[in-house]
């Protein structure tokens, strides 16, 4: 059915007329009558009586016109709610990270974002990084938060946020007297580790490299819970800065640079390469890495991942 068999029929009914019903809409009075019978055959009843030198509604047209004055209502509503999603992004984006990115750095980010973009939900799904990767190529969320590197061509990268893995120790340790120390010195002391994950690879990559070993203490399969232990002086541990601003600014616990050791731990939003993005992804993405991001045309060959 045509909306505008709607708006003739209304404007009919309301001038009583088809000539001044045409003379409104601008239109020619056969257009007029040729609409009418058009909507009339569709809705399968007489709508207009012309007898009598006027037109005037038939019982089925009493009751049909409060649904097209209705229909024409939300039509309207339709095209203005669609207008506005050009000028405002809507909707619901999903992101996948690990716990300590969900607890340490997407708040800010989220919280910023969503005050200049209301109208757009966002869903946070936590996973480590393997997880988080496969739940990105599986179309299951929209972007991943994970460390970096990524080499997977089927995925795109923008890196969002920059820190590095630092020596936490409990306030008075021992470590915190020494004016330098080295991954000898903390080999020392008891170590606690993530069970698995890219930052266990990157710590125990450090030792291997320097053919130094270390005592394990804990592993754990939460970093919320590894950092109480830590407050709580049970343990050292190589761990992001930023996860520890706050107990770092109490005293609770220090922040050691060891000599020669640098990891750097950046974080990147990860998308699938050919997958066109929304306008509420797009603005997530863009308001992330300030940058827009460009979908191409070919499809990346499907490889595995290189960890």
């Amino acid at each position: 059915m045509d909306f505008e068999w709607l708006s003739t029929f209304l404007e009919v009914a309301r001038q009583k007329s088809f000539s001044r019903a045409a003379e409104r809409l601008h239109v020619t009075q056969p257009s007029i009558s040729a609409q009418i019978r058009s909507l009339e055959t569709y809705v399968g009843h007489r709508l207009l009586d012309r007898g009598g030198g006027k037109v005037t509604l038939t019982a089925a047209g009493r009751v049909f016109q409060p649904f097209a004055e209705q229909s024409l209502i939300q039509l309207k509503h339709i095209r203005l709610t669609l207008e506005d999603m050009e000028r405002m992004p809507r909707g619901t984006l999903t992101i996948s990270a690990n716990d300590s990115t969900a607890l340490y750095v997407l708040p800010l980010l989220i919280t910023k974002f969503k005050k200049q973009y209301p109208r757009v939900s966002l869903n946070i799904v936590r996973a480590e990084r393997s997880k988080t990767m496969s739940l990105v190529l599986d179309r299951e969320v929209e972007f991943g938060i994970v460390s970096l590197p990524v080499r997977d061509p089927r995925l795109h990268v923008e890196v969002i946020h920059e820190d590095k893995l630092v020596l936490v120790v409990p306030a008075k340790h021992p470590l915190t007297t020494l004016k330098t120390v080295t991954l000898s010195d903390a080999a020392k002391h008891g170590f606690l580790v993530p069970k698995e994950g890219r930052r266990r690879e990157l710590i125990d990559h450090l030792f291997i490299q320097n053919k130094t070993a270390r005592r394990v203490t804990m592993e754990l399969d939460s970093s919320e819970l590894l950092k109480r232990l830590i407050v709580a002086g049970l343990g050292i541990s190589f761990m992001p800065r930023i996860n520890f601003l706050e107990e770092i600014k109490q005293g609770l616990v220090q922040a050691i640079e060891v000599e020669g050791v640098n990891i750097p731990r950046d974080l990147g939003i990860i998308s699938l390469h050919n997958l066109p993005l929304s306008r509420a992804a797009n603005a997530f993405f863009t308001f992330a890495t300030g940058t827009e991001r460009s979908t191409p045309n070919a499809e990346p060959t499907d490889v595995t991942e290189d960890l």
